[in-house]
Parts: C-alpha cells; sequence; structure tokens
C-alpha cells in the first residue's frame, strides 16, 4: 500500500505543477503583444497540457486504488472523502478549462484579460489547499 500510496503523491504533485504553471502562461498569453513570443507561449502551454493528462490519469487511477484496493476511506467517519472527490472532480474540470481556454487562444478568440487569467490562476490553489485539509485532518 505505501508503494501506492507515493506514487499517488507523486502523481499529485507532478499534476499540480501543470496546473499552477499552465494558467500562469495564460496570463502571459492574454497580456503578450509580441507575435512571436505568442507562438513561443502557445508552444509551451500546448506541450504542458498534453503532458498534464497522463499525470491527472496516473493521480486518479492510484487513488481510486487505495480507496477500491486497500479500503481508505470506506466505513462510517470518512465523509472527508466525498468532500475530497468532489474537489478532485472540480480540479479534473479546471483541468479541461485550462485545455479550452488555451485552445482560444490558439484560434485566436480569447476575449478574456490577464486579470482575469490572474484570479482563474488562484483556483488550484484554493483546491490544493482544502484538499491537503481534508485529507490530513479529517474533519468529517
Amino acid at each position: 500500500m505505501l508503494w501506492i500510496k507515493a506514487l499517488h503523491i507523486v502523481f499529485i504533485v507532478s499534476w499540480f505543477a501543470g496546473l499552477f504553471y499552465l494558467p500562469r502562461i495564460l496570463v502571459n498569453l492574454a497580456q503578450e503583444t509580441e507575435p512571436v513570443a505568442t507562438q513561443r507561449l502557445l508552444l509551451m502551454a500546448r506541450k504542458l497540457y498534453r503532458f498534464m493528462l497522463p499525470l491527472a490519469i496516473g493521480t486518479v487511477i492510484f487513488g481510486v486504488w487505495l480507496w477500491l484496493g486497500y479500503g481508505i476511506g470506506k466505513g462510517p467517519g470518512n465523509g472527508w472523502l466525498h468532500a475530497k472527490l468532489f474537489l478532485v472532480i472540480l480540479l479534473i474540470g479546471y483541468h479541461h478549462a485550462s485545455g479550452s481556454l488555451l485552445k482560444k487562444f490558439e484560434l485566436g478568440t480569447n476575449k478574456r484579460s490577464h486579470v482575469w487569467f490572474r484570479y482563474f490562476n488562484e483556483v488550484p490553489v484554493i483546491l490544493l489547499l482544502a484538499i491537503v485539509i481534508l485529507v490530513v485532518v479529517k474533519p468529517f
């Protein structure tokens, strides 16, 4: 079980690195006016987004393995897991929303400002904080 837990944590940390950095690239894209710099940022964002998908999948696979295979979070007094799973679903949605926003930049149809992207950039920080508190403190 410890190997599975360790792999789950490694995939989480790696996925979150992408979830933190991709929106930051989107902030820069929203501010950029130089075509060469824009193309470079788009290339970086595309490569990062493609790299993030296997990390997200690994995170989910190892998390489900811990849940179903080892019973983590099963039984009474484990309401924290339901809340965590809800937040993970939101995180997956955020991942896909980031990809959708990237697609708008690629098509030249983005209408959002860099200020909006700065707020969007904070969402994974809040979700990570909530998830870590749920897993460590297990408040319910």
